[in-house]
């Protein structure tokens, strides 16, 4: 009796053990999400960089004079290798905000694209944020996958 009591206990141990480690984190079923997460940014104009971001440094200042605006700007991410890329998933935008709007304002060629252009208002100075969003573009229900300390913008 004691025998078949110790074979049952070590079988019911298995099948919770199994079932617990098989429900980690693997999901065959469901979507898989599979999106590189940034650590940093950098925007360029012609293949030159402007401003880099790694981490909470950044380097390079956004500049244009008053009533100017830039060329094509393309923003572009790293991953933790240090690896550039641009978010292909079609659920991921670029949300650009400028502190100031009356100093100047960030223009898109499409809406959600990774690039754009930068456009002087008036002699100042203000910041620029950038984001990846994720979900429909322009939606409310859209939430930053990753977001840029401020970058200073010169407006002279």
């Amino acid at each position: 009796m004691k025998t078949r009591t110790y074979k049952m206990t070590a079988a019911a141990l298995a099948l919770v053990t199994s079932l617990v480690l098989g429900a980690c984190d693997d999901d065959p079923v469901g979507v898989e999400e599979d999106h590189q997460d940034p650590v940093g940014l950098v925007v360029t104009a012609g293949g030159v960089d402007l401003v880099t971001v790694q981490g909470a440094t950044v380097t390079g200042t956004l500049t244009i004079p008053a009533g100017q605006e830039t060329a094509h700007l393309d923003v572009e991410f790293f991953d933790d290798d240090g690896d550039r890329f641009v978010p292909e998933d079609e659920d991921e935008w670029l949300m650009v905000t400028i502190a100031n709007g009356t100093v100047a304002e960030w223009e898109q060629d499409e809406p959600g694209e990774f690039g754009g252009h930068l456009k002087g208002l008036a002699a100042g100075a203000t910041t620029a944020t950038f984001e990846i969003m994720h979900g429909q573009l322009g939606s409310a229900s859209a939430h930053a996958d990753y977001r840029s300390p401020t970058i200073p913008v010169v407006i002279n």
